[in-house]
């Protein structure tokens, strides 16, 4: 071999081991760039995880509250309604004792009256009523007195 062969065998593995040495080094800076972007990519994926359990628990809470009105008004609606129903059927009830007592007295009859206690008499006074008829009695009893 001559003295130029040499030199370009030579500078031919002075380019490769440079080649090489600069491959090491892009490569290495490529995988450092890849693992920082792989620091940000997971932290960035954190927050959005975050961000989405924050927004899915105000979501949560609105539905509840949304749900917990409905059924508050619906007791509401209910209560109302049977409310109502009852002050119909106490008006009812009312109405038919208010004519019960009416047709209880005008079929038995009603007795009213008072009296005064002397010394030595009762006075009596005294309305009855049976149906569409009534009577006053007034009586004045003398209580035999024994001397």
């Amino acid at each position: 071999m001559t003295t130029t062969t040499r030199k370009t065998t030579e500078n031919e593995r002075v380019v490769f081991i440079q080649a090489w040495w600069r491959g090491t080094l892009v490569r290495r800076t490529l995988l450092h760039l890849a693992l920082r972007v792989r620091v940000i990519q997971c932290w960035w994926k954190q927050q959005l995880a975050i961000l989405l359990e924050r927004k899915r628990r105000v979501a949560l809470v609105l539905y509840a509250q949304e749900e917990w009105a409905v059924v508050k008004l619906q007791s509401w609606v209910r209560m109302w309604r049977i409310r109502l129903r009852f002050c119909r059927l106490l008006h009812a009830v009312h109405i038919i004792q208010a004519y019960w007592r009416w047709h209880s007295c005008h079929t038995r009859g009603l007795i009213q009256g008072h009296y005064d206690l002397k010394e030595n008499q009762l006075n009596l006074q005294l309305e009855i009523t049976l149906g569409s008829q009534a009577c006053k009695v007034q009586q004045c009893i003398p209580f035999p007195i024994k001397e």
